[in-house]
């Protein structure tokens, strides 16, 4: 078990540092550029070891990246139709980055920013915490607004512990954008994998990916996962040859942590299983990954190279009075975790 911090570059003045925590079975590297979940090594079902993230072999790659590789993302992760939202009477306007809408914060969100490192150690488990503190009227958010994140490796996951406070009303939602491939970084694409998500309903969307308002039942449509499925299954077969960019409302919603989801990668043998205290989870299919630059080793990601389950609330919350709030009150604390949990199956 150990912990080390090396310097591995620098953005608009500020240090850049890569850490990288080992516990004799699991590594991962970790920057607080964005945040960033850079390697995530793990065995397979023969015990050979190999880094099942996306992402990219410099800092630079982070930087030049428009995918938020492995990034932490806020103040307002997915999307806030129309760029707006109205709090306590008050229209507050943000940029519109994505089909007129906001997406993952603005222009520069978190995932564009180089977070403080607060604390690194040992104790039981190698950890490290970065914390970003988002000022008032930032991407025209209200409310100076402070996050810290925890990064903890165990022996078989890696735990991600979200806590923050803000002196004004505003309105939050993060998540880490990691993109994964269980075969490995430069294994082609992820519909192969076997996913199941314990979720009976999901919000439909617009053909510009904002909630309709609608919470609709999975059965009978391609969006159901309650049984484990090929994730291409729907796509191959014409139900949904988009894929998947959408947020499910999840089970068992009552703030413990439980289980969300499952993927599994029949080759490799590796399992990834999901746990979170979050309302829903934003399953990405990797519809629109970006192949510039390239990515680790020079891999030239396509489309479906990554997958994502980013823990969240809903999207568009702001809007839709029916969804779970996403309003974080001054001085009140938000707190919430996900772990994703590692084993393999011959």
């Amino acid at each position: 078990m150990s912990i080390e911090k090396k310097l591995w570059g620098n953005h608009n003045g500020k240090d850049c540092y890569l850490f990288t925590l080992e516990n004799g079975n699991m590594t991962a590297e970790i920057t607080n550029y964005a945040g960033s979940l850079v390697k995530l090594i793990v065995p397979d079902k023969d015990g050979n070891k190999g880094d099942i993230l996306l992402g990219y072999d410099t800092l630079d790659g982070y930087i030049a990246g428009t995918s938020s590789q492995g990034a932490l993302v806020g103040r307002y992760a997915n999307r806030i139709g129309g760029a707006k939202f109205t709090l306590n009477g008050k229209e507050y306007t943000l940029a519109k980055n994505d089909n007129g809408n906001t997406l993952h914060g603005g222009n520069v969100g978190f995932n564009k920013k180089v977070w403080n490192v607060k604390d690194y150690g040992e104790n039981d488990n190698p950890y490290v915490v970065f914390s970003y503190t988002s000022v008032d009227g930032e991407e025209g958010f209200p409310g100076t607004l402070t996050l810290d994140v925890k990064y903890t490796l165990t022996a078989d996951s890696i735990e991600i512990c979200y806590n923050a406070v803000s002196d004004k009303d505003t309105v939050m939602n993060f998540t880490n954008h990691s993109y994964f491939n269980l075969n490995g970084t430069d294994a082609g694409n992820i519909k192969d994998h076997i996913a199941q998500i314990f979720a009976d309903k999901y919000t439909p969307v617009s053909p510009v990916l904002i909630p309709t308002g609608e919470i609709a039942s999975v059965k009978g449509t391609p969006f159901d996962f309650t049984a484990p499925k090929r994730i291409g299954e729907d796509m191959d077969n014409g139900k949904l040859p988009g894929g998947y960019d959408h947020n499910y409302v999840l089970n068992n919603s009552n703030g413990t942590i439980r289980k969300i989801a499952e993927v599994t990668e029949p080759e490799s043998g590796r399992r990834m299983e999901v746990f979170s205290d979050a309302v829903g989870v934003q399953f990405y299919a990797g519809n629109f990954v970006e192949s510039i630059p390239k990515g680790k080793e020079g891999v030239v990601y396509q489309k479906r190279s990554g997958l994502c389950l980013e823990t969240q609330g809903f999207p568009d919350a702001t809007h839709h009075e029916t969804f779970p709030s996403t309003v974080l009150r001054a001085g009140a604390k938000y707190e919430t975790t996900t772990i994703y949990y590692f084993s393999a199956v011959k």
